[in-house]
């Protein structure tokens, strides 16, 4: 199970601190909780909302309709409570450091996985490929009904993957925003990967 990115009842305290910056939206919120962090945590709507209401019910916040949008501010009371904890921040700010690396992480660690099981199954393939293509060349026969095998495999393989990691990235997203640091290493390691095949087949 991903653990929480905020520490119980700290969420709080940060969204008075966005707030403090100035008047937001609920999605503006959001927003400037993901980028704040590199992308790699987005709370959802259910995790966001339910904290501004509480806010308003104790009255450290405020809310105003903008047309179809709801903006919400810091009250006077609000700044009382953020100024006695505002020792907090830093530490709220290292707690979620923490987290996000964790997350990120794990998604790196996936897509390392995934990348390696990749490379292997289409080495395997490619030679596969040239043993089938050699013999081929030395006995050539009428029929080959398992000449095409190999190349069935690789595009199997490369089916899987991309069905595999599509599953994962999208799992991660529903949970948190992607980081491009995740789609760089995605596309590195895809390059890497091409690099060996198409040594192998030139070997």
């Amino acid at each position: 199970m991903t653990p929480p990115v905020f520490a119980h009842g700290t969420l709080r305290l940060y969204l008075l601190a966005l707030l403090e910056e100035e008047p937001r939206h609920g999605y503006e919120l959001i927003q400037a909780l993901s980028d704040r962090f590199g992308g790699t945590y987005s709370p959802s709507a259910g995790t966001i909302y339910p904290r501004l209401a509480k806010l308003e019910e104790e009255g450290l916040v405020t809310k105003t309709a903008d047309g179809r949008k709801t903006v919400y501010a810091i009250t006077d009371a609000g700044r009382t409570e953020l100024d006695g904890r505002r020792h907090e921040l830093d530490a709220i700010e290292d707690q979620v450091t923490d987290s996000v690396r964790r997350l990120a992480d794990g998604v790196r660690a996936e897509v390392g996985e995934a990348m390696r099981s990749l490379r292997a199954e289409l080495a395997s393939a490619a030679r596969e490929a040239k043993r089938t293509a050699t013999k081929t060349r030395v006995d050539p026969a009428p029929a080959q009904p398992d000449a095409g095998r190999a190349l069935h495999e690789a595009e199997l393989a490369l089916s899987e993957f991309r069905q595999a990691m599509r599953t994962e990235l999208r799992s991660h997203e529903a949970r948190t925003r992607l980081g491009a640091d995740t789609v760089a290493i995605l596309r590195a390691g895809l390059a890497r990967t091409a690099d060996e095949v198409r040594a192998s087949l030139r070997a």
